[in-house]
C-alpha cells in the first residue's frame, strides 16, 4: 500500500477527516443534550443525571455490543456476519438447557451448573462460526451468501432445541449474572467492559489485529505479505460467532429463560452499530472505540424515544436515518481524503 505524502493533505483536511473519525462520540454528545434539554423543559427532571436512565442504557447496550465488535472484525475484513442473531439464539437455548440439565440430571451446585451453561452457550457458538470460516476461506463462498445460510440453519436449529418455546431457566446463579450488581455496576456491563477491551486489544495492538486491517484494505496485497488469509478469514469468523454465543448464554441470564428468537432484531443493530462507528463497508478501516459509541447511540435513541413517550416503531425511522447520515459522512471522508476506490 502506497502511503498518502503528508504534504497532500492539508492542515484543513485533517481537521475534517479528525471530526469526522468522531463523529459518533459526538453525535452521541447531542443525542445527550438533547434528551437532557428535552427532560428538563417537559417533565422537570434529568435525564443524563439519572444513574438509573444511564444503567438502563448501559445495560440496554450490552447484547447489540458484544455481537457488534465481533462484527467489526469482519467487516474490517471487508465482510460481512448475517447469522450472528441467531447464533446468538442458539446459544441462548443451549445455555438454558445445560443449566438446567446440570442440576437436574447431574446433581451440580446451581453455581457449577450455570458456570456449565455458559460455557455450553459459548462452545456451541463453534460450530457456525467454524462453518462461515471454511465456505468464505475455502471454498470462496461470498459471505453475505454463506453467512446467510447459516442464518437459516442457526435458526432452524434453535427453534428445534427450543422446541419452539422459551426454555426458562431455574437457577439463582443464572440469574446473578445477568442481573446482579458489583459495587453498584450491572455484572453484565462489567463482563461487556472486559470483553470490548479484549477486542480493542487485540484489534490494535497484535499481529491478528493488523492482519485484519491489511486483508480488508487489500486481499492481493495481504497474500503478497506472506498473511495467511484463509486462517485469518477462519479466526475472524469464529471470533463473531464466540462474541455471539457469549451474548447468547448472557442473555438466558438476564431473562432466566433461553429464546431462539433472541438475537433476531439485535443483527442490524450489530451491523449499524459498526457503521455509526465509522467503520466502511468497503473494509479496512474501523475500530473497536467508534463501534461502542455506535452501539451507545442506538440505545440512548431507542431508551430516549421511549422516555419521551415516543411510539417505539420511531426507533427503527431513527437509527436508519442515522445509518445512512454515517455512510454518506464516511463516502464524502473518502473523497476528500482521495482515499475512495474505483469499483
Amino acid at each position: 500500500m502506497t502511503a498518502v505524502p503528508t504534504e497532500v493533505i492539508s492542515p484543513g483536511r485533517s481537521i475534517l477527516s479528525r471530526i469526522a473519525d468522531l463523529r459518533a462520540w459526538l453525535f452521541l454528545a447531542l443525542l445527550l443534550v438533547f434528551f437532557e434539554v428535552w427532560a428538563q423543559t417537559r417533565y422537570g427532571v434529568t435525564f443524563v443525571g439519572n444513574t438509573y436512565n444511564l444503567q438502563s442504557i448501559s445495560i440496554f447496550a450490552t447484547a447489540p455490543l458484544l455481537l457488534a465488535v465481533g462484527q467489526t472484525f469482519v467487516i474490517i475484513s471487508a465482510g460481512i456476519d448475517l447469522s450472528v442473531g441467531f447464533t446468538m439464539g442458539l446459544a441462548a437455548v443451549v445455555s438454558a438447557h445445560v443449566a438446567n440439565l446440570g442440576v437436574s440430571l447431574l446433581g451440580l451446585h446451581p453455581f457449577l451448573a450455570m458456570l456449565l451453561g455458559l460455557l455450553s452457550g459459548v462452545a456451541v457458538a463453534f460450530v457456525p462460526g467454524l462453518v462461515n470460516g471454511w465456505l468464505i476461506a475455502q471454498l470462496r463462498v461470498p459471505p453475505f451468501i454463506g453467512t446467510l445460510g447459516m442464518y437459516g440453519i442457526a435458526r432452524g436449529a434453535a427453534f428445534l432445541i427450543a422446541g419452539g418455546m422459551t426454555v426458562p431457566v431455574s437457577n439463582s446463579w443464572f440469574a446473578w449474572i445477568g442481573n446482579g450488581r458489583v459495587a453498584g455496576i450491572p455484572i453484565l456491563v462489567i463482563i461487556t467492559a472486559v470483553v470490548v477491551l479484549g477486542m480493542h486489544y487485540l484489534l490494535s495492538e497484535t499481529r491478528f489485529g493488523q492482519h485484519t486491517y491489511a486483508f480488508g484494505a487489500s486481499r492481493a496485497a495481504a497474500l503478497r505479505s506472506g498473511i495467511n488469509v484463509k486462517r485469518l478469514t477462519m479466526r475472524i469468523y469464529l471470533l463473531a460467532a464466540v462474541c455471539a454465543g457469549l451474548a447468547g448464554a448472557l442473555y438466558s441470564g438476564r431473562f432466566a429463560a433461553g429464546a431462539a428468537q433472541a438475537g433476531e432484531p439485535l443483527l442490524l443493530s450489530s451491523i449499524a452499530a459498526v457503521v455509526i462507528g465509522g467503520a466502511s463497508l468497503f473494509g479496512g478501516s474501523g475500530t473497536i472505540a467508534g463501534t461502542v459509541a455506535g452501539a451507545l447511540v442506538i440505545a440512548v435513541i431507542e431508551y430516549g424515544l421511549v422516555f419521551i413517550n415516543v411510539e417505539p416503531f420511531w426507533q427503527f425511522i431513527a437509527v436508519g436515518f442515522v445509518i445512512i447520515i454515517s455512510v454518506l459522512v464516511d463516502q464524502s471522508q473518502r473523497r476528500l481524503l482521495g482515499g475512495q476506490r474505483d469499483e
